[in-house]
């Protein structure tokens, strides 16, 4: 590898790494918080399906609005700075922050107007109302953010994405944690709880974007500069109004994956909550220290929907924290294959893309293989007052892998400019999705678990779909060993490794909260150690693949001395 591909190599790896380490910050407070409102006295798994419900429409809207943005504006961004041109790319920013600004502000009218509607109309859910309308200002500000975030993406500088992430989530975190305590002790319901909970989400999104304008008029001065030296000279006198129809032409396509994800989301609710009315209408099960409910009410219903809908919630949140971390590479892969294809070098791209599919493997196995294993002692740690549910962990685990495969192809199809094909794939998906929903939810034995068994199936449909396309479009050198065989096996010792020593671990420390913890802990630092031995003996990654990560060359200096490498 040449000396320039390599500084690009490590460039690129650095700011995956730059994400990579916000993003574990922001699930990690937003587990933290999560895990709190669980265990909260009076709001519990109830107060959570309340708040996530009011998350579904929020969501379908921020989709619309917002979630292609930062793709799109790094894209065409960093298309423009791989020929000079900072001047068409500070005129693509400032176009996009006009066209966004009226969307979001219309967006979060329909959404806070709209509120009692959507709650009773679309989802059935009579009390989500109040979550909805909390998190209704918040769509004109992260419309804002993700503007800025995707022009200093796209010109690779990562900082101002996951900086802003972190202060957004611990601010959201503290708040969502203070609101909820105090509303819960001033004897406010569960559904108006959980609308202060959301309230969080707004008053923290806008001071992120506070922080946004701060970092922008910090670096003003130099990307100015950049711009009147600018050497490129072609088209920089575009309309605005051709401008903002550019981009939203690249930002629809991009943001369809998201918005048919987020519909999903809402039809998935939609019929959870049907299903479940359809499952236990004559008599709901006894759970807990509930007893069985002969002929329930339609308010017992609604808040047996809650209940379940909230034990699904609880597996969500550790399920979307390893495709935090993978998220890294969906993003940064955008602007990095944009610039290789515009000056066509298709090989840069496609190392790019083999590279990064190999170590989203790399990290989402473990994660999918210690969530299935050790699911019932990390729900005793995380949600100790109420421990239900880690079965549907170990179920959605399965689709792990695929889901986060189709994420890291979803960035390198949109780099490639296959901007239509994660969504195709997500229809497909859905589609499997809804069909399942309302065939097994029915069935009062299978209940929220058919939640759970389909998104697993449309996962495999939307990653088998995306890595079809890729293949066809990409030089993609992926070999059975490497990229399947060599990471499972490294896997499956991994868990077999956690199985016994937590079991081992237990004999001696117990069951109890602390004997468990302290078992948990041991059994993962010892089931890591297996798995990085695997990882490195099996030498799944080359010396060049080593040292393209982050400290790379320390890493494998050290592993020069542990005798992986010659």
């Amino acid at each position: 590898m040449g000396k320039e591909k390599k500084e690009t190599a490590r460039s690129f790896m650095n700011n995956v790494a730059v994400v990579l380490v916000s993003q574990i910050i922001v699930k990690l407070f937003g587990a933290v918080y999560k895990t709190v409102l669980v265990n909260i006295q009076g709001f519990g798994d109830e107060g959570l399906g309340f708040y996530n419900v009011g998350f579904q429409i929020y969501t379908l809207l921020l989709a619309i609005s917002s979630v292609g943005i930062p793709n799109a504006i790094s894209k065409l961004v960093s298309e423009e700075v791989a020929v000079d041109n900072y001047k068409g790319a500070n005129k693509i920013f400032k176009a996009a922050l006009i066209l966004f600004s009226v969307i979001g502000l219309a967006a979060t009218a329909f959404l806070f107007f709209g509120a009692d509607y959507l709650a009773k109309n679309t989802l059935h859910f009579d009390g989500a109302q109040y979550s909805i309308r909390a998190l209704a200002p918040s769509l004109f500000f992260v419309c804002i953010s993700s503007v800025i975030r995707g022009y200093f993406t796209g010109l690779k500088n990562m900082k101002a994405t996951s900086n802003s992430q972190v202060i957004e989530q611990i601010l959201k975190c503290v708040l969502t944690i203070v609101l909820v305590y105090v509303a819960v002790h001033i004897g406010k319901t569960v559904e108006i709880s959980a609308g202060w909970a959301n309230l969080a989400t707004s008053v923290s999104t806008v001071l992120s974007v506070l922080y946004l304008i701060f970092f922008y008029y910090k670096r003003r001065s130099g990307i100015q500069e950049k711009a009147r030296n600018s050497t490129y000279s072609k088209d920089v006198n575009v309309p605005m109004r051709k401008l903002m129809l550019g981009i939203l032409m690249l930002s629809i396509p991009i943001s369809l994956g998201s918005i048919i994800t987020a519909i999903n989301r809402v039809i998935d609710t939609a019929t959870i909550s049907r299903g479940i009315e359809a499952a236990f209408a004559a008599v709901i099960p006894a759970h807990g220290d509930t007893a069985a409910i002969l002929n329930p009410s339609a308010e017992q219903l609604t808040k047996e929907i809650a209940r379940l809908s909230g034990l699904l919630s609880k597996s969500d949140i550790l399920y979307n924290m390893p495709l935090a971390i993978n998220f890294a590479f969906a993003t940064v892969l955008v602007p990095y294959v944009a610039s290789a294809l515009k000056v066509k070098d298709y090989n840069e791209a496609a190392l790019k893309i083999n590279y990064s599919l190999l170590i989203s493997i790399l990290i989402i196995l473990p994660c999918a293989i210690g969530f299935i294993t050790l699911a019932y002692p990390i729900y005793k740690i995380i949600y100790f007052a109420k421990p239900e549910g880690y079965d549907l962990l170990q179920l959605v685990s399965v689709s792990l892998v695929f889901a986060a495969l189709a994420q890291t192809m979803t960035g390198s199809l949109q780099g490639i400019g296959k901007v239509y094909v994660p969504a195709i794939s997500l229809v497909f998906g859905c589609i499997a999705k809804v069909i399942l929903n309302v065939v097994l939810i029915r069935i009062p034995s299978i209940n929220i678990y058919g939640a759970a068994i389909s998104s697993i199936a449309c996962q495999v449909i939307s990653c088998a779909i995306c890595f079809a396309v890729l293949a066809k479009e990409c030089k993609l050198k992926l070999t059975f060993g490497k990229y399947i065989g060599k990471p499972l096996l490294s896997g499956v010792a991994m868990g077999a490794a956690a199985v016994g020593a937590y079991k081992l671990c237990t004999l001696i420390t117990g069951t109890s909260f602390a004997g468990n913890f302290i078992a948990t802990i041991i059994a993962i630092g010892i089931a890591a150690v297996v798995y990085f031995a695997l990882v490195f003996g099996l030498k799944i990654l080359s010396p060049d693949e080593v040292m393209q990560l982050p400290a790379g060359n320390k890493l494998y200096g050290m592993l020069k001395k542990m005798k992986f490498y010659k």
